[in-house]
């Protein structure tokens, strides 16, 4: 079994599903016993590390709230990289850029502050989960808008059944290191 494999069989073993969570008919994958176990974070952060190492250097890695928080601070610091936050609207403390997009279950605004990404600066956004990809497109727009050249986009999970890797197009390289239907 190689190493790919090994985190995967891991992963699969820890991310716990919640039915009916948020909302009724949505099913909530749960990554937080995969972090709390040491050997799940540190091969989720060595994962998505390697992964976004093969699509170049990374100036920044944007972290997408909540989760994309826990994920991207310890995979900037692996490849040498800052760390911004998209944080949910009115968070952010100085002036920022807006983007509104359609979840599974609603709708949401997210937020980058304005002076977070200079010009040509290569960025990997990371979240942990993909799954109609409109906080995945609207973090990238909201990087593109202000400069920045996104690499990749990386997510620890993929929902496959809600197409959200369609939307993404593909003018961008996505990955995913689990997939469920």
């Amino acid at each position: 079994m190689t190493s790919s494999e090994q985190f995967t069989s891991l992963a699969r073993g820890h991310i716990r599903a919640i039915e009916d969570w948020p909302e009724p008919g949505v099913t909530f994958r749960d990554i937080t016993p995969l972090l709390a176990d040491p050997a799940g974070l540190a091969g989720t952060v060595d994962a998505l590390a390697g992964i976004a190492a093969t699509w170049g250097p990374i100036d920044k890695v944007v972290g997408i709230e909540a989760r994309g928080f826990v994920l991207a601070p310890p995979v900037a610091m692996r490849l040498g990289a800052g760390f911004v936050p998209v944080r949910k609207a009115g968070k952010l403390p100085a002036a920022v850029e807006s983007r509104t997009y359609d979840l599974e279950y609603g709708s949401a605004t997210v937020e980058i502050h304005r002076d977070a990404i200079v010009t040509g600066e290569r960025v990997l956004v990371l979240d942990d989960v993909l799954a109609t990809g409109g906080t995945l497109s609207a973090a990238r727009d909201l990087v593109t808008g202000l400069g920045g050249h996104v690499l990749g986009q990386l997510v620890l999970i993929e929902l496959s059944s809600l197409g959200g890797r369609a939307r993404l197009g593909t003018q961008t390289p996505t990955a995913a290191l689990v997939t469920y239907p």
